[in-house]
């Protein structure tokens, strides 16, 4: 489904991505994980060509390397960043509908607004109110069924839990197993190490720009070099 073969991408002068490569497949929960500052964030944003790479992107065995970040979006790849952006002034069922892409008809989608609210009804409960007043974990859920209403074939989750009651952490995770379900295939940045162990096919590490693990998330509880030089505090 998605394919990234030695990706580089510099903030001016500084290498952030040093030769990244990973695979997502058809339906598969992929964990991207490390400390802060290591270029996980900076991966999504080049797939996604919000920073301009080198190397390969092959979705759907289609080079997306050097095209625009609305043609990657149109092309099936989907992007939910880290700062819950929504649109402030318009109402929740609103914010979903301006997921669609242009000319997109419901009909053909394999998601609809009834969809999403049967997802998470707490969307449903305040389809029409003002986005600004939802929640922190409200405000995730709709970025993310946002996202979905354009029918991505791949979607990148970047910390989508993060500063979220465990309650509301518990209902994403079941959300994106939902998704996966539906043979939606998920890279997923993520912080706490028992959600993405819980829920990921496989997992990635990354330290300092480049990948230091690639395995099951069994492979990563059984590797406490790992853990202790890349990810623990």
């Amino acid at each position: 489904m998605l394919t990234v073969s030695d990706l580089h991408a510099y903030y001016g002068k500084s290498h952030i991505l040093q030769g990244v490569s990973l695979t997502v497949g058809q339906g598969e929960i992929v964990a991207l994980l490390g400390r802060n500052g290591v270029g996980r964030s900076t991966t999504c944003k080049a797939i996604m060509g919000e920073v301009a790479p080198t190397g390969s992107i092959l979705f759907q065995g289609n080079e997306m390397v050097g095209k625009k970040p609305f043609e990657i979006a149109q092309a099936g790849i989907g992007y939910v960043p880290e700062n819950r952006d929504i649109f402030p002034g318009l109402t929740t069922r609103q914010n979903l509908m301006l997921g669609l892409k242009p000319g997109q008809k419901q009909s053909g989608s394999r998601w609809s607004l009834d969809d999403m609210f049967e997802l998470f009804s707490n969307l449903k409960a305040r389809a029409d109110v003002d986005a600004s007043v939802l929640s922190g974990g409200e405000k995730q859920m709709l970025t993310i069924c946002r996202t979905l209403m354009g029918d991505p074939e791949v979607i990148m989750i970047d910390e989508p839990t993060e500063g979220l009651a465990p309650k509301i952490v518990q209902q994403v995770a079941e959300l994106l197993e939902q998704i996966a379900a539906r043979g939606v295939s998920i890279l997923l940045v993520e912080q706490k190490l028992t959600i993405a162990m819980k829920i990921s096919k496989r997992v990635y590490v990354m330290g300092h720009g480049h990948m230091v693990f690639e395995g099951t998330p069994e492979e990563l509880q059984n590797n406490a070099e790992v853990r202790q030089q890349w990810l623990e505090v």
